[in-house]
Parts: C-alpha cells; structure tokens; sequence
C-alpha cells in the first residue's frame, strides 16, 4: 500500500489517474486477445476506449486496497464491469430510451456507427465482460469468483440495472414519489457501483464484516451519484460533462432537483456522502482513498 493513503496529503487526482491508467492498460489487453478486425469489434472498441471516468473499476481496486491489495484478478474484474457499464450506456442512449447524441464528448454508438451496430455492440460487450470473469487470472478460490459472478450479475440483470432502467422509463408517465426515486436510482445506478465494491474486497481476501461496511458506503455513494448527476443536468456544464444537459426536464424524467428542489438536493447528495464515511471508519488509514472519492462524487462537475 501507497504511503500516501496513510497522510493528509492524498493526491486524489494522481490516484484516478494511475488507476485509470491500469484499467486502459488491461482493457487494451483484453481487446488485442478478445477483438478482431471487424465493425462490430470496431464498435465495441469505439465505446469502450472512450474517455470517461473510470469511476467503477476505481472504486473495485480501492475497496481491494482497504482490506488487502489490488490483484490480477481484482484488474480482470475491474475491466469486465467496466465493459457491462459501457454496454449499458450504448443501450441508453438509443433512441427508444433516452436518444442522446453525445456520450463521453463523442458522438454515441448509435450515431457514430449505427443502431442496429450499437445494439450487438452492447450486447457483445456485456456478453464478453461474462467469459472475462469466468475465466479469471488465477483459480486460487473459485467459490469467491461465483459470489462475485453472482453480485456482478445481479446488479447487471432484472433485478437491479434493467430493471432500474424500466422503472425510470415508466416515471416519465407515472411521477415517483422521493421512497420510488430512491429505489429506481438505487437500481438503476447504485447497484453496479455496489457490486464493483464488493467484488474487490471479496477478491482481495475482505472480511464478512468488511464487506457489509463497504456494502453500506457503496449504497450511499451510489445514491449521491445519481443526487449530482441529476443536479448536473439541469445546471452542468454540456462541454465538461460531455454530454448534454437540460434533457431531464425535457423527457419528463422523476428527478431529485424536480422533487426536493436544488438545494435540498445539495443537502441529500451531502448526507449520503456523510453516511459512506462513516461506513468507513472502522478501516482506518486504509480507506483514504475510498473517503475521497466520496467527496469526489458529490462535488464533481461532470
């Protein structure tokens, strides 16, 4: 572990930056042993390899760090949630869902190829990031591999992202009440994050009890993610973010800024980031780099 998790000095931007480092690193690896030279690997690629935060695998290989240390399996696992995140994000952004033009500052799957192309291309990616956790580096515990396989799937399927996904679709008609919101968003957003969490502290040997307090800043973090990504799109920055803002309002989506207002919702986003640190706290030093990127989430610009 880095000397500098155990000081008030922490570079959180140097530490995005390397993991997101490693995570580009390993994700080329997969596409120069998984791809081909073709327009569906082209399409996969082009989504992939974009610009974005990263934030998934970070917050997998920050969790690993605060019960243990970063392993070749905690990296391959980091990569294939990366991949389901990017597939969900194509399938987003198709015009039967929310029709966005820009994603990560580029144009969208969708728009740079075409929909049918986005479509398998989500599809093949979330299909891969499967063989990829199926096959991990080392067989060291293959019962904790399934328990990952089995929390990463859950959060991906109909019991968690899908399904927020269509319980967002269906407030555009029906408005959620704040308790509807919560759950949609927990879904929808939090539940992937949730599973990136778990699945590096179970990789990196994390204790039961480990693994519940992280469990507990995952959902908080989750939920705050979601708090700033709805106050962002009504008064973000398009060309920070890239992509555009203001299409809340415009498809009729439940939102927390629509229901609290925007300073309530400041108050929300700052609440929940409370409730993860102190989730933390019985980690110590070592979870420096996770209380940071608590705060990191709810004063983003993008």
């Amino acid at each position: 572990m880095q000397d500098s998790f155990l000081n008030s000095n922490f570079d959180l931007s140097h530490y995005l930056n390397n993991k997101r480092d490693i995570t580009a690193l390993a994700l080329r690896k997969v596409i120069k042993t998984y791809f081909s030279d073709t327009r569906l690997s082209s399409a996969m690629q082009y989504s992939l390899m974009a610009s974005g935060k990263r934030l998934r695998p970070v917050l997998c290989m920050a969790a690993a760090e605060t019960v243990g240390e970063i392993n070749d399996d905690v990296i391959s696992t980091a990569c294939a949630i990366e991949m389901i995140h990017t597939y969900s994000l194509i399938h987003d952004d198709l015009p039967p869902m929310d029709d966005d033009k820009l994603r990560r500052g580029k144009p969208t799957c969708h728009i740079q190829y075409d929909e049918a192309t986005a479509i398998l291309s989500g599809d093949a990616l979330l299909t891969l990031a499967f063989e990829i956790l199926s096959n991990p580096p080392s067989l060291k515990n293959a019962v904790t591999q399934l328990q990952v396989i089995k929390a990463i799937a859950r959060a991906a399927g109909h019991n968690g992202m899908i399904e927020g996904q269509m319980r967002d679709i269906e407030a555009e008609t029906i408005p959620a009440s704040l308790d509807e919101l919560k759950k949609i968003h927990h879904l929808k957003t939090g539940a992937l994050i949730e599973a990136s969490v778990i699945s590096g502290a179970l990789l990196a040997g994390g204790t039961t009890q480990a693994v519940k307090q992280l469990k507990i800043y995952a959902g908080n973090i989750g939920l705050a993610f979601q708090v700033i990504d709805d106050i962002l799109n009504v008064e973000g920055d398009a060309d920070k973010m890239g992509k555009a803002t203001g299409t809340d309002v415009s498809r009729n989506k439940s939102t927390y800024p629509g229901l609290l207002g925007m300073e309530k919702s400041r108050q929300f986003a700052t609440e929940l980031s409370n409730n993860a640190l102190h989730a933390l706290d019985i980690f110590g030093n070592k979870a420096v780099p996770l209380s940071a990127l608590a705060e990191y989430i709810i004063q983003r610009e993008r």
